[in-house]
């Protein structure tokens, strides 16, 4: 077991300590005696309502998987620590900007550079995973697309694509109250799991040739 499993197994013991009626109510969610059922990213997920297991499915819970780090992390985070009263602003900056960050702190422009050479070249292919996870916007990028990490969180995704003078770029933008959602760093844990499900897209059979 490696380090971040152990962090994650850790938070399932901290979210029973939670009010969980108190977090259904705030953020209007399903839940049943054994369940609390959330969105994120366009799939679905449960948390175990006893020892705080989040688990996703894409069959209507009749088979589930485990969530990995950064989807377990995110939806722990905001189910638990978003500020009592967290609304969005509508604006949107990127998270350096946003309400409560630390200014001095700027997000290298190749953080995700991995993710945006794999989409170099693969424009149509990209629209089609923003249109599975999110809606098209007509904003700056060869592709753009307002993505629902949360039904109640919408992100900014945009890419541009590389020539011979500038390698592809892409930029993520975020309601200027984010931080009234989550921690400043799991922010990064949503990115990662937001570029993993559109490689995933990106990748997938439809597009295989």
């Amino acid at each position: 077991m490696d380090n971040y499993e152990i962090m994650r197994n850790r938070m399932r013991g901290e979210f029973v300590k939670y009010d969980q009626e108190k977090m259904i109510r705030k953020f209007s969610l399903n839940s049943d005696a054994e369940y609390i059922y959330i969105t994120f990213v366009s799939e679905h997920y449960r948390i175990n309502r006893k020892n705080g297991i989040v688990e996703r499915s894409d069959d209507d819970f009749r088979s589930v998987t485990e969530a990995g780090y950064n989807e377990s992390m995110t939806i722990y985070d905001v189910l638990c620590c978003s500020k009592e009263n967290c609304r969005l602003s509508g604006r949107f900056c990127p998270v350096h900007m946003a309400k409560g960050a630390a200014k001095t702190f700027q997000a290298g422009g190749r953080m995700f550079q991995k993710s945006a050479d794999s989409f170099q070249g693969r424009i149509k292919q990209l629209e089609y995973a923003c249109s599975i996870l999110g809606e098209r916007a007509e904003m700056k990028g060869d592709a753009a697309s307002v993505i629902y990490a949360f039904p109640f969180l919408p992100v900014v995704f945009q890419f541009w694509d590389g020539d011979d003078e500038f390698p592809p770029n892409l930029k993520f933008m975020f309601d200027e109250n984010i931080l009234d959602y989550m921690h400043f760093e799991t922010v990064f844990f949503m990115m990662s799991h937001i570029l993993k499900r559109m490689e995933t897209i990106v990748n997938g059979e439809a597009f295989a040739s």
